[in-house]
């Protein structure tokens, strides 16, 4: 089995101005070549990089892709919608679904005077912040990709995860449909969308659309969805002592975390973005040999809505 010689975990941003720069912060891991000294967290060197904006960092990827075609690159978004929702939009496969959005439709669902309302958040006049009749109660779950509601309902039921609702503790869950308030995740992913399509385009495979695949002569570079908290657990992220007391720890306690460099944990404490990047980088290190056995799906609905990668999964329940 062939392991990935780079891992990149991206936390990703809809900002539509100058504060994507700020906010969009990638962790790299790279495996030393073989016949050199071997770096200190797991035969590899990691390093924080910031200051990009979407379209830099997708060029920085392609970049990256030709240099180092064996990579893995996580990034902190949903790459679908619920199944309805494409069939509504007479989307067949989840890449006619991104060619949709990438035309011009996830903008249009971003507008202020989008009459969509199942859009919801605090964007605009036609938008009153609050979630849609149509997804609440018991159709709550119609706003959800099955992947979502593994990952943020089901843990809290009966019979659920307890370790998966620990770390979810205190997080309500958020729908793609959210594009405005508090933890939205709707308008980062319409924005990453037409990113994705072009970094299919140009060679990577995405999971759980397509097989992993690392293996020479023609090893491909791999996208998957990730949702930090999954992979940070519980910690209160916007505070710098609370940033700061959790790597703390886990520096006296983890050796994969001892050897991080001052820089790279200067930018951890400076921000919640640098800090996610930065944990979910060292949490896919250490996993590194589950990317390579990562297969495509042939569920009929997780083949349009994706899964939200994190150790140990291979399909939702």
């Amino acid at each position: 089995m062939s392991l990935p010689d780079r891992l990149i975990a991206v936390d990703w941003s809809g900002d539509k101005g100058p504060g994507q720069r700020k906010k969009i912060w990638a962790g790299v891991w790279t495996r030393t070549p073989t016949g050199k000294k071997p770096g200190p967290i797991a035969g590899g060197t990691l390093i924080l990089e910031g200051g990009r904006s979407r379209d830099e960092l997708t060029q920085w990827l392609l970049t990256l892709a030709v240099e180092t075609p064996s990579m893995v690159v996580g990034i902190d978004c949903c790459f679908s919608y619920p199944a309805w929702f494409l069939t509504e939009h007479h989307c067949a496969t989840v890449f006619d679904f991104w060619r949709h959005v990438a035309a011009g439709h996830g903008e249009r669902w971003l507008a202020r005077d989008c009459p969509d309302a199942r859009f919801w958040g605090s964007q605009g006049s036609l938008r009153n912040g609050k979630r849609p009749a149509e997804f609440c109660g018991d159709r709550l779950h119609t706003s959800m990709r099955r992947t979502d509601m593994d990952n943020k309902i089901l843990p809290f039921a009966e019979g659920g995860d307890p370790d998966r609702a620990a770390k979810m503790r205190g997080i309500t869950a958020k729908s793609p449909f959210q594009i405005g308030g508090s933890g939205s995740v709707g308008t980062g992913t319409l924005r990453a969308i037409p990113h994705l399509l072009h970094l299919r385009e140009h060679g990577f495979r995405v999971w759980p659309f397509d097989n992993a695949s690392f293996a020479a002569p023609r090893p491909a570079p791999l996208l998957v969805e990730m949702y930090t908290r999954l992979l940070t657990g519980p910690v209160a992220k916007s505070n710098e002592l609370a940033r700061r007391a959790y790597l703390t720890a886990r520096r006296k306690q983890d050796p994969l975390y001892a050897p991080l460099s001052r820089r790279a944990l200067t930018h951890a404490y400076a921000s919640e973005d640098a800090f996610d990047a930065l944990i979910c980088t060292v949490e896919m290190v250490r996993h590194q040999a589950e990317f390579a056995r990562l297969r495509a799906t042939h569920d009929p609905q997780l083949q349009l809505e994706g899964i939200t990668w994190r150790p140990g999964v291979t399909e939702p329940a």
